[in-house]
């Protein structure tokens, strides 16, 4: 697709979309790329036309209030100020598992003996009961008849990629898994209970993929990276059966101009649209949202975001003075050197270019000579592609779910031959078939990868900032039910209980927060810090990622973004526990040792 074509549909944001659509529109993509932002105008905009609709978020890092503007939290449909027509809901996946665990368990107390309600409540207290009971609240909504009789639109604002692939993959995994099984304990209750949803997961499996029903809208920055994270998930939400698909290039530059900065950044965005991979050849269409001076938050921003391009940009308040207390990335990594072998692990909002940073921080310690690992927990992970070449003292991992989990199967397997008959074996096996086994293979994988910051250098690149949570909470909670509930879980159990350890002493783990000098990135980086904070966990650091500030631009549109970020740099500044790295935007993306070096100098 050539990028004249893509400066003519820039002039009819969202238009295509706008033209036609169907009951249920399912907005995902890679963390940051403006998924939220986007069904949020769209949501606004069908409001506006006269339709009843409904947005929810299934993010557990949901930033969906701050975008629309509403501060209450929305845990049922509460209408948007402003906008007649337009209701909201976040589900809160915490909530819904408190909910979903009283509901199995209520019913056994005083029937079954203690020890064995005791089992089923372990059974209950890892993250995949948190994401099968944020389904439950999810398949509800695609079958209820008063939400059906209630919206002729229900938007979903998804959590990044990876996650929600697999959320949208439960209904199946788990329909298969009900048709084989139908006793004993799982990890998110008894088979029974599950049983009885079975008619429910299976309509809603019906809805998702019915093409005049629901439409997948995959959300990119015209970057490739955001663009090979869409054609992945077009290519496996398809093999779900969700073949109705849209594309929406989101932040796309109009004219650079004679901006030495525009002009880069023009040509960065032409070479990743100029070949589009073949898994996107097949979407129905493709929608442009031009890059806006300021990023659209609360409705008149969301209204304006769908309006025809300016041909000047707003009027601009005059900018602060900017912070000097900061320090350059090599400062921070030459720290990390200085406390030895240990744990860095990049946390924030996906999208920030915590994979970048992570690379750059290995980078930069394997240039010390050290022992150094680069892994990554994130289900999209890409770390690969930016760090091809890397030098003899730097081993590059990543934890692949589909090898860990038959990995983990087959050694629970192993370890229960001599205890258990062939009618056990068998019920075993099953169990191990549930999706929730992968919850557990992986926190394992992690475990023993953390294990090595013995000494090594451990750098982790983590998943977008939701799953991330639900992996280092889950560290006791698996540590409880592998050893209680499956032989041969005895590891699992030891392993996670040195992982708590070493992840809460600030002398072993160094917890870097990234984000970008933008509203919604920065609070996310706030509100993850006093999460972690309160599971004894402190950051030692933030980086501020992909800077315009001090690039010398005078584009209309990248000026008045550079003159904004001088106050999320500030926040950063004074949230911070040391001064943080500010990074500059580059005109080349930064792949390879040479590339990732430049972050350093």
């Amino acid at each position: 697709m050539s990028n004249a074509t893509i400066e003519t549909r820039a002039t009819t944001a969202l238009r295509g979309l706008l033209a036609s659509p169907t009951s249920f529109l399912f907005f995902t993509g890679k963390g940051g790329v403006g998924k939220t932002s986007t069904a949020s105008a769209t949501a606004v905009a069908l409001a506006d036309a006269g339709r009843r609709v409904l947005i929810v978020s299934t993010d557990p890092a949901s930033n969906l209030r701050e975008v629309l503007g509403v501060e209450a939290v929305a845990t049922a449909a509460v209408g948007v100020a402003g906008v007649p027509g337009l209701d909201m809901l976040d589900l809160d996946p915490t909530a819904a598992a408190e909910t979903y665990r009283e509901t199995v368990v209520a019913p056994y107390r005083g029937v079954l003996p203690p020890d064995v309600v005791a089992q089923i409540e372990e059974e209950l207290a890892g993250p995949c009961t948190v994401e099968v009971a944020a389904f439950n609240e999810f398949v509800s909504l695609l079958t209820r008849p008063d939400v059906l009789d209630a919206y002729d639109h229900v938007l979903f604002d998804t959590a990044p990629t990876g996650h929600t692939l697999r959320l949208l993959s439960l209904p199946a995994a788990w329909d298969g898994f009900l048709t084989t099984t139908t006793t004993g304990i799982t990890c998110v209750g008894p088979v029974s209970s599950l049983g009885q949803a079975r008619a429910a997961y299976a309509s809603g499996l019906a809805a998702l993929r019915d093409g005049t029903r629901t439409t997948v809208v995959l959300v990119a920055r015209p970057e490739r990276p955001a663009i090979e994270e869409a054609a992945r998930a077009a290519h496996e939400l398809a093999a779900l059966g969700m073949t109705h698909q849209r594309l929406v290039l989101n932040g796309v530059l109009g004219d650079p101009g004679d901006d030495p900065v525009a002009v880069a950044r023009h040509a960065r965005e032409a070479d990743s649209l100029s070949d589009l991979p073949r898994s996107l050849e097949s979407v129905r269409s493709i929608d442009v949202q031009p890059l806006l001076t300021r990023a659209p938050l609360g409705i008149d921003g969301l209204r304006a975001a769908l309006g025809p391009i300016a041909e000047a940009p707003e009027a601009l308040t005059a900018r602060g003075a900017a912070s000097t207390d900061f320090r350059s990335l090599a400062e921070l990594v030459e720290s990390a050197a200085a406390a030895g072998p240990g744990i860095v692990m990049t946390m924030g909002k996906g999208g920030v270019g915590k994979t970048t940073v992570a690379a750059a921080v290995a980078v930069g310690l394997a240039a010390r000579g050290l022992p150094v690992t680069l892994t990554t927990t994130d289900p999209a992970a890409h770390v690969d592609d930016v760090l091809v070449d890397p030098p003899p003292n730097l081993r590059v991992t990543r934890i692949d779910p589909g090898a860990v989990t038959a990995a983990y199967q087959d050694r629970v397997l192993t370890a229960s031959r001599d205890r258990l008959d062939d009618a056990g074996l068998d019920l075993l096996a099953e169990d191990l078939r549930s999706p929730c086994t992968e919850e557990v293979a992986v926190f394992h994988a992690f475990a023993e990868t953390i294990a090595e910051a013995e000494n090594r250098w451990v750098v982790v690149d983590t998943a977008p900032t939701g799953h991330t949570l639900l992996l280092l909470q889950s560290a006791q909670a698996f540590g409880a039910q592998s050893s209680v509930t499956r032989p041969g879980g005895a590891a699992v159990g030891d392993a996670a209980v040195r992982l708590q350890g070493r992840l809460a002493d600030p002398d072993h783990t160094r917890i870097v927060l990234v984000t970008l000098p933008e509203a919604v990135p920065v609070h996310e980086a706030t509100a993850l810090q006093q999460d972690l904070q309160r599971a004894g966990l402190h950051p030692w650091a933030w980086v501020v990622n992909a800077t315009l500030a001090a690039s010398g631009t005078h584009h209309p549109v990248l000026r008045g973004r550079a003159d904004a970020e001088h106050r999320w740099i500030e926040v950063a500044v004074h949230s911070s526990a040391r001064p943080p790295a500010v990074l500059p935007w580059l005109p080349k993306p930064p792949v390879s040792v040479e590339g990732l070096s430049v972050l350093l100098t």
